[in-house]
């Protein structure tokens, strides 16, 4: 199999690699580069634990292949960092939106690009906009509240568990 070399921005480091033609990113960040907070749940992209911000924008790790992010900024969940992402990690603490942790860092990610967006958004539009992302442990309304009160005025509605 050939190799590609790529070099790309991961967490504000540019970092060149060398990996097979058919790395995903999900591998390049955990195998090359031991950012484990991607996760790998069904590498199908439909679960989420994988997803980081890809020029800004949630992708999936598991389903882009590496070599197609040559040039571009790659935040993980260990690259979150400034106000909204302290703002947020506290939230997912005090609104019970973590218990297994698997989810969370796709979780966090696609919440930090909410957040950044300062759209407030109904519930519904909320529940949509996570859809991509995956829990089997919490039930979503911690983790929607979170998101929620870390963007400001937050969804409107009745949000109890």
């Amino acid at each position: 199999m050939p190799d590609t070399t790529v070099t790309l921005h991961v967490n504000g480091v540019e970092r060149t690699l060398t990996v097979p033609d058919r790395t995903t990113l999900a591998d390049l960040l955990r195998d090359h580069l031991r950012l484990t907070g991607t996760r790998l749940g069904c590498e199908q992209g439909v679960c989420g634990a994988c997803t980081v911000l890809l020029d800004e924008l949630p992708v999936r790790a598991c389903l882009t292949l590496a070599a197609s992010c040559q040039g571009k900024e790659v935040r993980t969940v260990e690259g979150l960092d400034g106000p909204d992402a302290d703002a947020l990690r506290a939230a997912f603490s005090r609104e019970g939106a973590l218990q297994c942790g698997f989810c969370t860092a796709g979780m966090l990610i696609t919440g930090h690009h909410l957040v950044r967006a300062r759209t407030v958004l109904s519930r519904d539009e909320l529940c949509q906009a996570l859809a991509g992302n995956l829990c089997r442990c919490t039930g979503y309304n911690g983790i929607v509240r979170a998101i929620s009160s870390t963007i400001g005025e937050g969804v409107k509605s009745d949000i109890h568990e």
